[in-house]
């Protein structure tokens, strides 16, 4: 049994928990544990432990593990490749890194209907970064309108990387803006489960979850930092 990992992950699910309450908050707010280019011996751990989502990057080494454990929740949450959309319409339940019409149309035609739609969320350059993926706030309500219209794809809500900030006030205005964002979203398509705001990291997760994350996305603080060969 890795103890470390385990208590790890308890440590953060405890500050989601202090975090939710102390803003007075009812809802819930869902981990996902960032598993990429960790072993599939830690996410069967942690599954073990009662966690389901888990969140990966790259397409190859997610799949390896998605084929021995297809119970979980598996979320795609790097940089989408137009190569790499089919396996990942195919495999995944989540996509949280559309950040381009034409993927978002890609995945749509690739997703087996038999699978049921793919939830996805829209990614945005909440701050204006030029070396960030992601549309520009003021494109969000056209693309969501054309990404709404796709079958087998059910947009769910908006996902933001901000460029890091040390204050607690300076980390809420990026995630405060993509909140306001989501709800101009739900105002103009009431219809829509748009319900989702990925949003929030190891670094962040207390602002993000103040500015009314629904999902965290955590990897350093569970799995321990990334060695790189």
């Amino acid at each position: 049994m890795n103890t470390e990992l385990l208590n790890r992950y308890q440590q953060v699910l405890t500050r989601i928990e202090t975090a939710r309450t102390q803003c007075g908050r009812d809802d819930s707010v869902t981990l996902l544990a960032v598993s990429k280019t960790k072993p599939l011996a830690d996410i069967e751990a942690l599954a073990d432990a009662g966690q389901k989502a888990f969140g990966e990057n790259y397409v190859q080494e997610a799949l390896d593990k998605i084929v021995q454990r297809p119970d979980l929740e598996w979320h795609f949450i790097g940089p989408i490749q137009s190569n790499k959309t089919k396996p990942i319409a195919e495999h995944f339940q989540w996509v949280h890194s559309v950040d381009r019409l034409k993927i978002a149309k890609r995945l749509s035609a690739q997703r087996p209907p038999g699978l049921g739609d793919l939830q996805i969320l829209l990614e945005v350059n909440v701050s204006d970064e030029a070396s960030k993926s992601g549309f520009r706030p003021n494109e969000i309500l056209d693309v969501a309108e054309e990404v709404m219209a796709l079958p087998n794809l059910a947009l769910r809500g908006l996902m933001a990387i901000p460029a890091r900030a040390e204050s607690l006030e300076a980390q809420r205005q990026p995630f405060r803006q993509l909140r306001e964002l989501l709800t101009e979203m739900q105002k103009r398509f009431p219809q829509a489960s748009l319900d989702t705001l990925s949003m929030g990291m190891s670094a962040d997760l207390e602002a993000a979850i103040m500015e009314g994350s629904t999902l965290v996305r955590i990897g350093t603080d569970i799995f321990g930092a990334r060695h790189y060969a």
